[in-house]
């Protein structure tokens, strides 16, 4: 087995590695203090794709965490960088909210319900009937069809709520058309997000609280990953999974020490 390179960059998932339900989580706040100080490259990465990097930025600092905007990389963000590779200033039917419109609009794209060339779908807490109606006919007139992540539920105060994964099948179901997911687990985001902070998979690692999406796409990019029990994984539900994190901790906490 080839050996690792030490660790020269990092990469955090937000919900369940930092904060949970609007609180940080002990050591949080030292670990990215012990980052910024650093010099180190670094992106605090969610699947959430409602927010802007400004918005989230803001969310952050109200309770004590302090992450520049720079450095943090959303499947919105992600999702507008694939687009724009794939077809520059392009034109797409859009299901989301301002994380998501913002960065299209960002990355030169035009927004239009008339033959686009892409059906766009992100998280939104307003998913309207007209809207997954005209998706579904653009879908079936020939527009191709992104998903800004692939998970089916998302969390909230009140429970669990259906999420862009779970729209994404009825609009499947309706159209026979497969959607390609941009967010984690794709491996792509990862890469993208590393590209903009100008570092190496080989010698950066993931943090995340799921195996099934933060640590599947850091093994897939070639990272070194770390799961955090904090979040969705639990220690009776590592056996499930065909592969292994490189290491599992108990939180962010543990590894202030390694920056």
């Amino acid at each position: 087995m080839t050996e690792r390179q030490p660790i020269q960059s990092w990469l955090t998932d937000m919900d369940g590695v930092l904060m949970h339900e609007g609180v940080p989580i002990p050591g949080a706040d030292s670990f990215l203090t012990k980052l910024r100080d650093s010099g180190k490259p670094f992106l605090v990465l969610t699947n959430n794709s409602i927010y802007t990097a400004r918005d989230l930025h803001a969310r952050l600092k109200r309770i004590g965490l302090e992450v520049p905007v720079e450095n943090i990389w959303t499947s919105a963000l992600a999702t507008a960088n694939f687009v724009s590779s794939q077809n520059p200033e392009g034109t797409a039917y859009v299901i989301g909210e301002a994380g998501l419109t913002t960065a299209l609009h960002e990355a030169g794209y035009i927004l239009t319900d008339s033959d686009p060339d892409f059906v766009i779908l992100g998280e939104t807490r307003t998913y309207s009937f007209e809207a997954l109606t005209k998706a579904i006919r653009l879908i079936k007139g020939g527009a191709r069809f992104i998903a800004t992540n692939p998970d089916n539920t998302g969390p909230s105060t009140e429970g669990v709520l259906p999420a862009t994964g779970s729209v994404a099948a009825l609009i499947t179901k309706a159209t026979g058309k497969e959607p390609y997911f941009v967010g984690k687990p794709n491996p792509l985001m990862m890469r993208t997000g590393l590209n903009t902070i100008g570092a190496h998979s080989e010698s950066s690692a993931m943090i995340g609280d799921r195996m099934d999406t933060d640590v599947l796409a850091g093994l897939e990019a070639g990272m070194t990953t770390y799961l955090v029990l904090t979040g969705l994984t639990s220690v009776s539900e590592l056996d499930r999974f065909p592969y292994r994190a490189t290491e599992v901790v108990d939180s962010i906490a543990d590894l202030v020490d390694r920056i």
